[in-house]
């Protein structure tokens, strides 16, 4: 038998559901985000959550990313990345905020747009990045988890 969810991440799992249905954005697992980003064979932008509750802007991107695609003359291949999913990538890219929009051509680094944007940079922000070179990935190859309170490898500086 399984729990319920809570009320914020069940509405999460309906709009990750809407934006599979109703946009083409495919809500990946952690055991397919590489096989993704590998089929896809050209530069790949994946949408990083975490729970609303800590990272509200979640609900925002969500809801903009699907407008800004359609605005965009060669939209990247894009997909969404479940909580697990998300956290994973997150470790590996070192990435502490969310939402993120992270950018790789195979499997090999981009970049990563962190956040939420205005309207009128959303669009060229992933343009620029889409456009930008393959570049090493940050860190060292030891993933940095966040803590409950929103800060990378620990305690506040």
């Amino acid at each position: 038998m399984s729990l319920p969810l809570a009320p914020d991440l069940d509405r999460l799992a309906q709009l990750l559901e809407r934006l599979d249905a109703q946009h083409s954005l495919p809500t990946l697992t952690d055991d397919v985000v590489d096989l993704f980003a590998v089929e896809a064979g050209e530069t790949t932008m994946v949408l990083l959550i975490d729970d609303p509750k800590r990272a509200p802007e979640v609900w925002d991107v969500a809801v903009v990313l699907p407008e800004v695609l359609s605005t965009l003359r060669s939209p990247p291949i894009t997909a969404v990345a479940d909580l697990p999913a998300s956290r994973l990538l997150a470790a590996r890219y070192e990435i502490c905020r969310f939402p993120s929009l992270l950018f790789r051509r195979g499997t090999d680094f981009v970049g990563v747009i962190e956040g939420m944007r205005d309207w009128d940079s959303f669009a060229p922000a992933i343009e620029r990045m889409a456009a930008a070179p393959v570049q090493r990935a940050p860190g060292i190859g030891i993933p940095v988890r966040a803590d409950a309170s929103g800060h990378c490898g620990g305690s506040p500086a």
